[in-house]
């Protein structure tokens, strides 16, 4: 069985948990797929380079095509033009998009199963142009249509499908995200020198700069802490690549007068990320709109404690295993609620569902699946 794989749409550092979630992904590939099992990494010209890892026992080989991965709207012509010739051509039977990218024209002579993470753009238009949003709901309902199986990140994710894009329950089977933990690891102090930090005298949080991310209720809880003095931690570390709120969260930070109280690592290795993690007093996770949401999961397995919200995906992926806020809004109660979880004394929790090796298997028994199915 020949699956191909299609990466073109990875930016290096740029893309944040999605990343994360195909590199994963693909190391289960490497380390659980049978052997009768090969894949085929479509890579663009400058992206190519960075799956290299992975060409090690003869299971995956990388085709270059000729595009790059941040030209976006000229990658997405030549997905539709070039990659259905290109998987021909290498002999695919199963195409594996990761992301929404999947050819809109169907091919008879190949299946494809796509992966959807949230319909973020449909829940938040102002993010993007008015252009832009008939083009992503119309090429993502054309996109889920065409494919012959959906994989959703979550059941939340899965609702969303069904309602958002009228696409059947049946067509959509929901295999969470594999949670890797780094295998190599990053001196603290080295950390410390770098960000002027101390071990269990800083709340950290992993995000992009989004408005969803509801990144401003911690900023303003910062401020107050700093202004109460009150007996908890007053910095910040978040790391996490930009986005569209960058300039109003610096705006922010600069009007509260906690320049000195919030470290923007910008985008971090994994086991950078870890050791973050392993050496803050809690977890925040102030997220108003998830279709997984891997950070507070990481955190967890690493014996942090984690204060995050109620909303979308996170309950569910984090399995009440969390301390909740009710109001995401609300800097009192996620004074609170932080408070609470500074006496908290945490103990790393196992997470069976978000093991390589089950995740692994589960897409590998999917594409098996629509393999031996007759075309609808």
């Amino acid at each position: 069985m020949n699956i191909g794989i299609d990466l073109l749409w990875v930016k290096h550092k740029q893309v944040g948990g999605i990343e994360s979630y195909i590199r994963n992904l693909l190391k289960g590939f490497l380390l659980y797929a049978p052997n009768d099992v090969k894949f085929v990494l479509f890579c663009a010209v400058d992206n190519h380079h960075t799956f290299d890892e992975f060409l090690v026992n003869g299971k995956m080989k990388k085709v270059i095509c000729n595009i790059q991965s941040t030209k976006v709207a000229k990658r997405i012509i030549w997905e539709n033009v070039n990659l259905n010739k290109f998987a021909l051509r290498n002999n695919i039977d199963l195409m594996f998009i990761p992301v929404y990218s999947k050819p809109l024209i169907r091919n008879r002579g190949i299946k494809y199963v796509i992966t959807i993470h949230d319909l973020q753009a449909l829940h938040y238009p102002e993010y993007f142009s008015k252009i832009k949003n008939m083009w992503l709901k119309f090429s993502w309902k054309q996109c889920a249509r065409t494919a012959d199986k959906i994989i959703a990140i979550s059941n939340f994710v899965k609702k969303d499908i069904e309602e958002q894009l009228g696409i059947k329950s049946s067509k959509i089977s929901v295999i969470y995200n594999p949670i890797v933990k780094s295998q190599s690891t990053v001196n603290f102090d080295y950390l410390a020198n770098k960000y002027g930090i101390e071990s269990k005298k800083y709340f950290y949080t992993v995000s992009s700069l989004l408005p969803h991310k509801n990144l401003p209720v911690l900023l303003q809880m910062i401020s107050n802490i700093k202004k109460k003095n009150l007996d908890i931690p007053s910095r910040l570390v978040i790391s996490g690549v930009g986005g569209k709120s960058e300039d109003e969260i610096k705006r922010l930070i600069k009007d509260l007068d906690i320049s000195d109280n919030i470290i923007l690592t910008g985008f971090v290795s994994d086991e950078e990320r870890d050791e973050l993690y392993k050496n803050s007093k809690v977890f925040l996770f102030p997220s108003i709109f998830e279709g997984f949401g891997m950070p507070p999961i990481e955190a967890l397995m690493l014996g942090v404690p984690v204060v995050t919200t109620k909303e979308t995906s996170i309950p569910e992926v984090t399995q009440n295993k969390a301390i909740y806020v009710n109001d995401p809004f609300s800097v009192d109660e996620w004074i609170s609620k932080v408070s609470k979880a500074t006496t908290v004394e945490a103990k790393p929790i196992m997470f069976d569902c978000y093991t390589l090796e089950k995740v692994t298997e589960a897409y590998i028994d999917k594409f098996i699946e629509v393999l031996n199915a007759k075309r609808w």
